[in-house]
């Protein structure tokens, strides 16, 4: 009898669903973990699942999702991890892949609210919604002046890093408004969201026609800095950047140079290097920088989406499918 370790806030909402996704002669017994009495024995546990009510976010603070990544250690036949967000970059899962564990994300369930937040940091910049919000804080009617009016959105040109889940739903927003979409990915393979594919070999050649970097890749030994002050520099002065991929994609440093010398016409972060950002970080003053807390993909779907994915893959685990969305990690 295969014991499957969830949080018992998850088996509270959908354990039958998970029971009925296995063959009944599979006899699966899920398991709940208690960070205050952990199980015992833990011998049984091939499969785990965590779940969005496991994350610091929820919780204020990591001490559960600490707690359950070391009960993960301490089965000796964990044989697959699902986690309910997109990113796989944490430590303690290449701990677990490199132990041989199967890990797979629930990539793709929060892909809409992602490319929405990053549509609205877009026309945020671009329409100047922070003046607005400083304009009516301090009561003052105050209409663009001739250097503050917006250029045109429709026929800028956007390029994204990354044609994932994200990325070809920023893509397919951006084509709507009539932007031209240059996308960038490993394989140059053209693709129907885009005007034109190319290789990241060729970003720094289309940098100078971009008026729309947005950064929606994973972060690889190959992409971090993949953003940095080279690239940066060969950008034009009217260009902005957002960036929902993950921190270290972009040169922090290097974009902050360019906001202050006026050689970039701004950005939105929704991730960073260090989260969360230190209150002594210096982005939280740079001029024409649009901030939120890595909150992209909240929507109040997420957390059934991901519930979905994992209770669909179970289902293929029980039955020897192939699962969805694996996660690949670098040697």
């Amino acid at each position: 009898m295969p014991d499957v370790l969830l949080s018992p806030s998850f088996i509270s909402r959908h354990g039958d669903d998970a029971l009925a996704a296995a063959p009944r002669e599979y006899a699966l017994n899920l398991l709940p973990f208690d960070d205050a009495h952990p199980p015992a024995g833990l011998h049984g546990v091939q499969a785990a699942f965590m779940s969005l009510d496991m994350l610091p976010s929820v919780r204020g603070n990591a001490d559960y999702l600490q707690a359950f990544f070391g009960a993960l250690q301490r089965a000796p036949n964990l044989r697959w991890l699902h986690v309910g967000i997109a990113g796989t970059d944490m430590p303690a899962l290449l701990e677990l892949a490199r132990r041989g564990v199967t890990i797979t994300s629930s990539s793709g369930a929060n892909a809409d609210a992602v490319a929405q937040q990053a549509i609205a940091g877009m026309l945020a910049l671009a329409r100047r919604v922070p003046d607005w919000v400083l304009a009516q804080k301090e009561h003052r009617w105050q209409p663009y002046r001739r250097d503050q009016v917006p250029a045109d959105v429709n026929g800028s040109t956007a390029v994204i890093v990354g044609l994932g889940e994200i990325g070809r739903r920023i893509a397919r927003i951006c084509r709507a408004m009539d932007m031209r979409v240059i996308g960038v990915r490993r394989h140059a393979s053209p693709d129907e969201n885009c005007d034109e594919v190319v290789a990241p070999e060729r970003l720094h050649e289309i940098a100078p026609d971009t008026q729309w970097l947005f950064l929606a890749c994973p972060l690889t030994t190959q992409t971090r800095n993949l953003a940095g002050a080279e690239l940066l520099a060969r950008l034009p002065a009217e260009c902005r950047i957002v960036n929902v991929g993950r921190g270290g994609v972009l040169d922090e440093e290097a974009l902050l140079a360019a906001l202050r010398e006026r050689r970039l016409a701004g950005a939105y972060l929704d991730v960073f290097d260090a989260e969360p950002l230190p209150v002594d970080s210096p982005l939280w003053d740079a001029p024409e920088l649009l901030i939120s807390p890595h909150v992209g993909g909240a929507s109040r779907g997420f957390a059934g989406r991901g519930a979905d994915l994992f209770i669909d893959n179970l289902r293929r685990y029980t039955r020897g499918e192939a699962l969805r969305n694996l996660a690949r990690f670098e040697a």
